[in-house]
């Protein structure tokens, strides 16, 4: 027996169609609820001095998700891989987050942030959305992040170690475990073209170990302040000991002969 469907129903599936239709376009698809990286309790209260470097790496935050957001939601809509499909909804969805995050603490520093993705960024997402197949356009999302991420990884592990503001710290922080994040992801996709990445450079003190030897550790060396406790005055004092009473000690051999 066939169930007869009320005019609410209908109302109900039209107006939820509908919304599907008008959501924007600037954020990210549906996906699980985000998990927001901790601070462990540290302080953010954009107190310390605010460095050059500090501004540009909150405004390359902000650059970040300006492109990714988009990127990812062009991966659900032109990939026919479930994976790289899954892949663009975690980290448009993850970018979303952290540009939350990144507003608050440039509302707080008093910096402005861009509101464009900058030359670079809008060619990487022209080209993909002009990729001839679904297959070209993965490889081109994959690749593409990949190497954005590599590059602004090391970066924030600077910033991270040496800002004086306590807000870009926790910022850093917190955007550190988010690209460590996109970059297993990207990498799980299989189709990362790793002899594209740049390689590191040469150790700079190359063949002395892990440890460098700088010109401080060398005069802590030189005097004698590698030994805890002991001064050159003290070690020539006891060598200079130490031969008084071995010159006695011979001339008291030979007169006994």
């Amino acid at each position: 027996m066939r169930t007869r469907r009320s005019p609410r129903w209908l109302v109900g599936t039209l107006a939820l169609s509908l919304a599907f239709m008008v959501a924007p376009a600037g954020v990210a698809h549906a996906a699980e609820p985000v998990p927001i990286p901790q601070t462990s309790g540290l302080p953010n209260k954009g107190t310390g001095t605010l460095s050059a470097a500090d501004r540009d790496f909150v405004i390359k935050v902000r650059l970040a998700g300006l492109w990714e957001v988009p990127a990812g939601n062009m991966a659900v809509e032109k990939s026919n891989n479930a994976a790289i499909k899954k892949i663009g909804q975690s980290i448009a969805a993850q970018h979303v987050a952290l540009d939350s995050l990144d507003r608050t603490a440039a509302k707080r520093l008093g910096i402005s942030l861009p509101n464009q993705p900058n030359g670079d960024q809008q060619l990487w997402l022209n080209e993909m959305r002009t990729a001839a197949t679904p297959e070209q356009f993965d490889q081109i999302f994959i690749d593409r992040l990949r190497a954005a991420h590599g590059k602004i990884f090391p970066a924030i592990a600077t910033i991270r170690a040496t800002t004086r503001n306590d807000t870009v710290r926790a910022l850093a922080q917190q955007t550190n475990q988010f690209v460590a994040t996109h970059m297993t992801l990207l990498e799980s996709s299989g189709i990362v073209d790793y002899a594209a990445l740049p390689t590191a450079p040469a150790p700079a003190a190359a063949g002395q170990g892990p440890v460098p030897i700088d010109n401080q550790m060398l005069v802590a060396a030189t005097n004698g302040d590698s030994i805890p406790g002991l001064s050159n005055t003290v070690i020539l004092l006891v060598l200079a000991a130490a031969l008084v009473v071995g010159v006695v000690t011979t001339m008291r051999i030979f007169r006994a002969r």
